[in-house]
């Protein structure tokens, strides 16, 4: 029988990161969070249970702060390495008139993220990444949006959104993947600093072998519809493809099924891939 999974998640507070991480303590993980403020899972009792029996580790830092996450590497790897990296890191936007939704900093999915790889420990085998991203980003996936969320995403999520492709631009740099610049462009130094490719502790280009990138749909907080009773559990209620859906929606709680089931049940599938996910 395999052992039970060690994560690290960072960006586990909230809505996927915190779906998935109750998924996978489920399954008998140990999920180390890192956590701006620990106090966020004071009253939730699912957490706690798990906090009481060790299985749940709460570290207060910032994963915006190196030696934070650093720390949060060192803690969670303490007994042994880490196999999962769970990061779902995503501000809470405010709504600005001129600028539609806006995060503060404006790259902090983007320097989280770099934070985050370069304290990585350079171990071997390295852990699975699974990271957040969305659809409609660059122009490519913008072009296969449905017409009427076209506004939506060039407007209202532009700006988060241009972070998040800094995620991605980060993330196909280390894996390796094809980046088309003359179709997408690259990311404004704003969201990626100065001579972001020579970033002290970044791993080598092509050197990132276990990653998956997942870009849901305009996501929602509706149920996860994978566990409605009666449901034939082996026809997922969402599709999944490396080609652009063209669709609308998926549920945080969906796309978190479909997280988890990657880790456990098909990352054989999906390692060194970046997905879409709909319904």
């Amino acid at each position: 029988m395999s052992q039970p999974l060690n994560v690290l998640s960072i960006g586990g507070s909230r809505n996927i990161g915190y779906f998935s991480s109750i998924r996978l303590l489920d399954s008998g993980a140990t999920v180390t969070f890192l956590l701006r403020s620990p106090g966020v899972f004071d009253s939730d009792t699912v957490i706690q249970k798990y906090v009481e029996s060790g299985h749940a580790r709460l570290l207060k830092g910032d994963a915006l702060v190196t030696e934070d996450v650093q720390r949060a590497w060192d803690e969670a790897g303490k007994d042994r390495p880490v196999d999962v990296l769970l990061f779902t890191v995503g501000g809470i936007p405010k709504f600005s008139i001129t600028q539609g939704f806006i995060i503060t900093p404006h790259n902090l999915v983007t320097q989280c993220l770099f934070a985050t790889i370069t304290a990585m420990p350079k171990t071997s085998p390295q852990p699975r990444i699974i990271t957040i991203s969305s659809t409609g980003l660059t122009k490519t996936s913008h072009a296969a949006l449905p017409l009427a969320l076209k506004p939506m995403y060039g407007y209202l999520l532009a700006v988060p959104h241009k972070d998040k492709v800094g995620a991605e631009r980060l993330i196909s740099h280390c894996a390796g993947w094809a980046w088309n610049s003359e179709a997408d462009g690259e990311p404004d130094e704003s969201i990626m600093g100065p001579n972001w490719t020579e970033r002290p502790g970044l791993p080598e280009a092509g050197s990132l072998k276990r990653v998956l990138v997942i870009r849901p749909a305009l996501l929602t907080d509706g149920e996860c519809r994978a566990e409605k009773p009666g449901r034939d559990a082996r026809k997922p209620p969402y599709h999944v493809s490396e080609q652009e859906l063209g669709k609308w929606t998926v549920s945080r709680k969906d796309t978190a099924h479909f997280v988890v089931d990657a880790i456990l049940n098909r990352w054989s599938e999906f390692e060194n891939k970046c997905v879409n996910i709909a319904y």
